[in-house]
């Protein structure tokens, strides 16, 4: 089977590194599913979960991470998602966002209230 290697990096870390088969990532121009072969790109990413299709010596399976903002390359079969924020949906403390999240609609922040939701879809899986 065919791979890309994607990195995802947040302005303060790596967050994950490795093989995949298929990226889907939310850009400026929409939703975007990049698989091996896809053609080169340059996009600005939006708020909103990345779901990486793993492959390799990790096996098949499913990271998904919360991103908020930056960029996304592809080329020569290597993805880079470079984000303001990211975190994978295991690090996410659920009680945490929903407070966050009821915080944010209170005080009527629209980016806390967005950041808060996407945290919430990405462990919930509900995109």
């Amino acid at each position: 089977m065919a791979e890309l290697h994607v990195e995802l990096v947040a302005a303060d870390r790596q967050v994950w590194s490795g093989e995949a088969s298929l990226v889907v990532a939310r850009t400026s121009s929409g939703d975007i599913g990049v698989m091996p072969g896809h053609q080169p790109l340059l996009g600005v990413l939006q708020s909103g979960p990345v779901t990486i299709r793993t492959t390799g010596e990790s096996g098949d399976g499913t990271v998904v991470a919360a991103v908020h903002g930056g960029f996304i390359s592809f080329a020569d079969n290597k993805l880079s998602l470079l984000a303001e924020i990211a975190e994978l949906s295991d690090e996410i403390d659920v009680q945490r966002a929903e407070r966050a999240l009821e915080r944010a609609k209170s005080d009527a922040d629209a980016a806390a209230e967005r950041r808060a939701d996407v945290r919430l879809r990405s462990v919930t899986g509900v995109h």
